[in-house]
């Protein structure tokens, strides 16, 4: 089987503003099989955003899962976290797929995963992929030491994830809400 990496997803909040990040990249192993891949997005009405990582198909699938599971609960970021959390652990099929989502609307950031972890970060940054940690601590240390507002900070900390980890480009995608 192929082996596909790909992708670092971000999202941080601040002051009011969530904003959620990934770069363009998809890899076949060795090989860079696309640059602009699209792997944020919004849902709901566009007050969610949601960043998928892993295994394309897969994320997609689970992003289509997790939007019936927003309208289901009226677009509460937390109660559809949880339901979907609940069916892509016991599904058997569901549980085969191979991908992490961050989701986030203005008050809350979620990471979801299909062991049935929902997660709300305690510093108002969340990231997934390969490049994760490298974007991660650039967003904790921007938030640290700047006033920078959420998509800069994500899309700053991106390009920095993207100058270390081979699996990142800085091809990226940010989407924000609560900056209008």
């Amino acid at each position: 089987m192929t082996s596909v990496r790909a992708t670092t997803i971000l999202a941080v909040k601040r002051n009011g503003e969530v904003a959620v990040g990934g770069d363009g990249q998809v890899t076949l192993e060795n090989v860079v099989a696309k640059h602009n891949a699209r792997k944020v997005m919004r849902l709901y009405r566009g007050t969610v955003l949601a960043g998928v990582a892993g295994a394309v198909a897969d994320a997609f699938s689970l992003v289509d899962l997790f939007e019936t599971k927003l309208e289901e609960s009226s677009g509460n970021l937390g109660s559809a976290a949880i339901k979907f959390a609940r069916q892509w652990r016991t599904d058997r099929i569901l549980r085969q797929l191979q991908a992490m989502i961050i989701v986030a609307n203005r008050e809350q950031i979620l990471l979801v995963s299909g062991s049935g972890e929902v997660i709300e970060p305690d510093d108002d940054a969340a990231a997934v992929g390969s490049g994760a940690s490298y974007a991660l601590a650039a967003a904790r240390a921007l938030l640290l030491h700047t006033e920078l507002p959420a998509r800069q900070i994500v899309e700053e900390s991106l390009k920095i994830a993207a100058s270390i980890c081979i699996y990142t480009n800085d091809r990226f995608w940010i989407e924000s809400l609560g900056n209008e």
